[in-house]
């Protein structure tokens, strides 16, 4: 990966939706240059997806909350699977500790989290669950 991958990367990066064009003028070389290493980064796996932000009124209007889980022994696998699945969840991640794997979910109301938390309790191999209702963002990099 080069200078200009790194400032395509960087660029889409800030705005996802920025076109071809667009990033062909501002670093001043042919549209298909750019279109071939964006090609070539998707192959390779550099670039996985494109997405959007949401702004402050989009991220408002949904709850947000952490689930730590525990699960049986040898049945994380099949567990992250089926959480795949649950739409709510926006991430899972392993852990160390007492705690397998963190599950981030999102909701539109506090019903459809009591849901959704009923519904990873009761996938087999699900032992604990513990959630964390989030009530105010202070800052987040993510976005």
């Amino acid at each position: 990966m080069d200078d200009l991958d790194q400032k395509i990367l960087m660029a889409l990066a800030a705005d996802s939706s920025t076109s071809v064009s667009r990033l062909a003028r501002r670093f001043k070389v042919a549209r298909s240059t750019v279109q071939a290493r964006l090609e070539r980064m998707e192959t390779n796996g550099t670039i996985a997806g494109y997405t959007i932000k949401l702004g402050d009124v989009a991220l408002s209007r949904r709850i947000k909350a952490t689930v730590l889980i525990q699960v049986a022994p040898r049945t994380s696998a099949g567990i992250v699977i089926k959480l795949k699945a649950i739409p709510e969840v926006e991430m899972v991640a392993t852990s160390t500790g007492r705690i397998d794997l963190i599950a981030q979910i999102a909701c539109d109301s506090t019903e459809d989290i009591d849901a959704t938390l009923d519904q990873i309790n009761a996938i087999t191999g699900v032992q604990d669950i513990e959630s964390l209702i989030h009530l105010s963002t202070k800052f987040d990099r993510s976005i």
